[in-house]
């Protein structure tokens, strides 16, 4: 290192010792967890359903088209909901959203076995309705866990948003994919 690249890094890396922050991401802590599974809950049931039974045909929303986006929905506001303060839990929600829906639709790819064209495959468009939907439930869990982030029990922020959420997946995915 120059002298002046010395003066840029941290004193401790500078001793050659890099010390860890004070407060790191603790992974025994509960509310770790809480946040992790609420990102990942909709991806582990879309991979679930694709490997033990992928739809057959887009014609009309599945059960477990109705779970993934209530899975994406929830999880994003679970995830929300351990975070304190307005903005921190909108972006929270918001982001494992974004994420959950990500990862669905990646799966719904993946699982498609044959590439068609001209119409998507029964996964792709299952995936992608449920992700729509849960995204959509999502943002109405985000709008509500901002209003509700000052509260100080994480079980009335975790109902009011996870409420939400499902409210609006439901009726979102009724909308995007009638049910049989």
């Amino acid at each position: 290192m120059s002298g002046a690249d010395d003066d840029l890094a941290p004193i401790s890396v500078r001793l050659g010792e890099v010390v860890p922050p004070e407060d790191p991401e603790d992974w025994t802590r509960p509310l770790t967890w809480v946040a992790a599974l609420g990102m990942l809950a909709a991806p582990l049931v879309t991979l679930a359903w694709f490997a033990a039974a992928a739809p057959g045909d887009v014609g009309a929303a599945q059960p477990a088209t109705f779970a993934v986006a209530l899975a994406l929905a929830g999880g994003a506001a679970a995830t929300g909901a351990t975070q304190l303060g307005s903005a921190r839990a909108w972006t929270a929600t918001l982001g494992a959203g974004l994420f959950g829906a990500l990862v669905v639709v990646m799966l719904g790819v993946v699982m498609a076995g044959e590439r068609q064209v001209g119409a998507a495959s029964p996964t792709l468009a299952h995936a992608f309705a449920a992700a729509l939907a849960g995204l959509a439930g999502a943002g109405a869990a985000a709008a509500v866990a901002a209003v509700v982030s000052r509260l100080r029990s994480r079980v009335v922020r975790f109902v009011a948003a996870v409420g939400a959420a499902v409210a609006v997946a439901v009726v979102a995915i009724g909308q995007l994919m009638p049910p049989a």
